[in-house]
C-alpha cells in the first residue's frame, strides 16, 4: 500500500485530500506546515509528498528544496491558493505536478498513480 504525505495549513484542504487518498486505499498522514510534514517523512516511509508553498512554520518551498536535497528522487506534488508565480518552485526542483488550487479530484488522483508507477 502506499503511503501519502498531504501537508497544508488550511484543515479543511487537508483533511479533504487525507478523506480521498483513504477511500482510494493509499495510507495517508498529514502534516499542517513544512516543520511537521519533514518529520512524518522522516518517521514513515512516504511514497508521495503533497504540499501547500505557503504555509507558515516551513512552508512548501523550504520543505521541498530539504527533501530534494536529501532525496533527489521524491515524488513531490505543490499546489496554491496563492500567485501561481509560487508554482515555479516545481520547475526548478524538477517537481512534474504543480497544481493551482482547488484541484479536481480525478486531476489529483491521476498525478498521484501516475508518479506511484514511475
Amino acid at each position: 500500500m502506499a503511503r501519502i504525505l498531504v501537508i497544508d495549513d488550511v484543515d479543511e484542504i487537508r483533511e479533504a485530500l487525507k478523506e480521498m487518498f483513504e477511500l482510494e486505499g493509499y495510507d495517508v498522514s498529514d502534516a499542517p506546515n513544512g516543520k511537521i510534514g519533514l518529520k512524518l517523512f522522516h518517521e514513515k516511509k512516504i511514497d508521495v509528498v503533497i504540499t501547500d508553498v505557503l504555509m507558515p512554520e516551513k512552508d512548501g518551498i523550504e520543505m521541498v528544496m530539504k527533501l530534494k536535497q536529501e532525496y533527489p528522487k521524491v515524488n513531490i506534488i505543490v499546489m496554491t491558493g496563492g500567485p501561481v508565480g509560487f508554482l515555479k518552485v516545481a520547475e526548478k526542483y524538477d517537481i512534474k505536478y504543480a497544481f493551482k488550487k482547488p484541484i479536481e479530484r480525478k486531476i489529483m488522483l491521476d498525478a498521484v498513480r501516475d508518479l506511484l508507477n514511475e
